[in-house]
């Protein structure tokens, strides 16, 4: 069914504006995460909706894949998801000022290309197909001053060929340098049996904790060993796993067990494609991080966003467990809906990127959610801001 589209009014006045200058962190001063704590509902506030196939210094500015913001700089970055097909691989630094209505312009200030080790930019999947990237997460370390971002890796079977490319955590300066990279445990390596990771269902979301001392990342489908992916209408066990890593150490010391919720809607067609995953993950502190699972289905109008809260406390270490369809988890993490966008009545696209944003006069936290056009002209690159009830 169609959704109309319409703007909800503001109750309230944004009297700050993102389009200041950067500032710089008091020496001595040990930079603290933002958190959050306490959620009870997310207020849908406006969309901006940026401008497709813009050009800004010879680069296509698209395929908007995740959003991070640095409350010091008053800066965002957002990660590209063009796999050095349009331009090579990359990343934006972006301002966003906001009005009276909400988001008022979303503005590009820098882009820079992301390294390899050897200094070199990725090439392109048609030129060197094992050493190609795939971009998806991105978050800035307010500690370390680093960019940390994810690829999510390739595998291709089809026709006799094989293409095995495995997942990265890689770790970058803000001018796209390669700094380090984080080892990841073997069940994130891709096969050639039905085994590991599955296609397009990788590392898509990276969340800091505890200060910038743990990092999360999150599958955005299950494991193939750990059962199916989430199918249309009904629960059916499709459970991804978020990987714990601590940061000192590079180590992967926990993996947790979340179940997705149903495919929203039937594809419009018999035998189209449909697919319900995690985009992105956010910490709030006290081991609760807002989860992001976008539904899509083939034909239908854009995809059905829902924002759970997550809380991993008591949540079962599987770290040891090899497949959870033989041996499940005995608990899960727990999860609330805060916020289904279908409720909204307006048209959202292709969501894969959440940030904690500013403050409002009221008190009240931000988030704001970016979505990702695919470099189409039918997609929209949208920046939703939400106001956070405690």
């Amino acid at each position: 069914m169609l959704k109309r589209e319409h703007y909800s009014k503001i109750a309230f006045a944004l009297l700050i504006s993102l389009a200041i200058g950067g500032c710089s962190v008091r020496k001595n001063v040990t930079p603290k995460q933002p958190v959050l704590a306490s959620v009870t509902s997310l207020k849908y506030i406006n969309t901006y909706v940026f401008p497709y196939n813009q050009q800004y210094k010879g680069t296509t500015v698209g395929g908007l894949s995740a959003i991070d913001f640095d409350p010091v700089k008053q800066v965002y970055y957002l990660i590209s998801d063009d796999r050095s097909a349009i331009n090579p691989a990359r990343f934006y630094t972006a301002k966003i000022s906001l009005s009276a209505a909400g988001i008022n312009k979303v503005s590009m200030i820098a882009v820079n290309t992301l390294y390899q080790k050897d200094g070199s930019a990725y090439p392109k999947l048609s030129k060197n197909a094992t050493r190609t990237t795939d971009p998806e997460a991105m978050r800035y370390n307010g500690l370390t001053g680093h960019l940390y971002w994810t690829s999510e890796g390739d595998r291709v079977m089809k026709h006799g060929d094989t293409i095995l490319i495995d997942p990265t955590i890689n770790i970058v300066s803000t001018h796209g340098k390669y700094a380090d990279s984080i080892p990841l445990p073997d069940n994130l390596r891709m096969q050639r049996i039905e085994s590991g990771p599955r296609r397009n269902g990788v590392l898509e979301g990276l969340t800091f904790a505890d200060d910038f001392s743990t990092l999360y990342v999150n599958l955005e489908e299950p494991l193939y060993q750990d059962g199916p992916r989430a199918e249309v209408g009904v629960r059916n066990n499709a459970f991804v796993r978020i990987y714990q890593f601590e940061l000192k150490t590079k180590k992967n010391v926990g993996q947790y067990a979340y179940e997705l919720d149903p495919v929203a809607l039937p594809p419009l067609k018999a035998g189209g494609e449909y697919v319900n995953g995690i985009p992105d993950i956010l910490w709030l502190g006290n081991q609760r991080m807002l989860v992001t699972e976008r539904s899509y289905s083939e034909g239908q109008p854009g995809t059905t966003i829902k924002v759970f809260l997550a809380d991993l406390n008591g949540a079962t270490n599987i770290i040891a467990t090899k497949s959870l369809k033989e041996n499940p988890a005995s608990q899960p993490i727990q999860k609330k809906m805060l916020l289904n966008m279908d409720d909204l009545g307006i048209y959202i696209d292709n969501i894969e990127g959440a940030t904690i944003g500013p403050v409002l006069p009221n008190g009240h936290q931000t988030v704001i959610f970016v979505a990702d056009n695919n470099f189409n002209e039918k997609e929209q690159a949208q920046f939703m801001l939400f106001e956070v009830i405690p």
